[in-house]
């Protein structure tokens, strides 16, 4: 089992560690609901050090990205990141990732921490470019500043301009009095805020400044149960329950990250633009409890004869809401907004509807 260097402050902070990617990882401090209002109305921390991090860099490392990636890297100026997938040649997803583009001949890949192993073979498999591939993972930690808060408060630890970091824009600058950290505005919560990049031998001081200043503002550290029910209220795809090697970006509701350009060649172009232009089986649908209930990862969606339609990939009660919503791949004669549909729940049918995401 691998640990960040953020597992010490974790364990001292009282949090409940469990198992996650391979990583004793902090599930929660003070409670999930707690923590998620925590970030929607104030500011939280996450560690998400556990994340994999890939340089690539050379003359080829455009033309290798353009390759593996549904999305078009080249619209990327430096200071810019893209959310992309890199597609399996099989019509699914190896992984979702974000792409930061530094210079023209240096980017830096941002996938999941359950793929890092997988990606990188898939990545040195797919190298017919010969672009220059280096795993950082084990170097780099990462945290996640997130909330309303996040901005003001994070402003008082560097003169970097942080206002001028546009949603999914970065730069790289001093912070904290550490150079060259990696300041990113690629949120998973929906709440607003940053993500920081920087050296593991870093990792205290930086946490300890951000705790520092967010203490009048009520800053929390926050675990992975809430950075679930967070990205769930905002309709975000999770690696591993609402897309994986079974599921196309088509399917997913990802053709804003598949480009079919003249210019751009990639894995399984062909496949996924004869299913843009033909159409789908199933399609992933936000959809939201009327009957009291929570829907959970795996639970069957029936129709009102109790046939299967569809089957739940992403489920919780809404902190915010108050209500159970959830995410899964309905037939496509279900997919329109307002359709009534059915939850399977410990044999009951739960009346559910679909709706436009996000939830809130």
């Amino acid at each position: 089992m691998k640990r960040t260097a953020f597992f010490d402050i974790h364990n001292s902070n009282g949090a409940k560690i469990v198992e996650f990617a391979g990583f004793e990882m902090p599930i929660e401090y003070s409670g999930i609901k707690d923590e998620h209002m925590t970030v929607r109305n104030g500011v939280g921390v996450f560690d998400v050090s556990h994340m994999g991090e890939f340089w690539v860099t050379g003359p080829h490392a455009l033309a290798f990205i353009q390759k593996v990636t549904s999305n078009d890297a080249s619209k990327l100026a430096p200071g810019q990141a893209q959310y992309s997938c890199l597609p399996n040649g099989k019509g699914g997803i190896v992984d979702d990732l974000i792409v930061y583009c530094f210079e023209p001949e240096k980017y830096l890949l941002v996938v999941n921490a359950a793929n890092i192993e997988k990606d990188w073979q898939w990545l040195v498999s797919q190298n017919t470019e010969e672009a220059e591939m280096l795993n950082a993972s084990d170097e780099i930690s990462q945290l996640a500043i997130q909330g309303p808060k996040a901005t003001g408060i994070l402003q008082k630890l560097t003169k970097v301009d942080l206002s001028s970091i546009k949603f999914y824009t970065f730069t790289v600058g001093e912070f904290a009095g550490v150079p060259d950290v990696i300041i990113s505005a690629t949120g998973y919560t929906g709440a607003g805020g940053f993500e920081l990049y920087f050296n593991n031998k870093d990792a205290e001081a930086i946490w300890s400044a951000i705790f520092d200043a967010g203490k009048e503002e009520g800053i929390k550290p926050i675990g992975l149960g809430a950075r679930d029910t967070l990205r769930l209220e905002m309709g975000y795809c999770l690696y591993g329950n609402d897309i994986d090697d079974t599921t196309s970006p088509i399917e997913a509701g990802l053709g804003w990250i598949t480009k079919f350009t003249d210019e751009k060649d990639f894995i399984d172009k062909d496949v996924l633009a004869r299913q843009k232009e033909e159409g789908v089986t199933r399609r992933l649908r936000g959809f939201e409890m009327i009957d009291r209930g929570i829907p959970r990862h795996g639970y069957e969606i029936v129709n009102e004869n109790d046939e299967v339609i569809g089957e739940v990939t992403s489920g919780s009660m809404s902190p915010v809401r108050g209500i159970g919503i959830g995410m899964g791949y309905l037939k496509t004669g279900y997919t329109k907004l307002g359709t009534e549909i059915y939850i399977r729940v410990r044999n009951k049918k739960l009346k559910a509807k679909v709706v436009k995401l996000p939830f809130i």
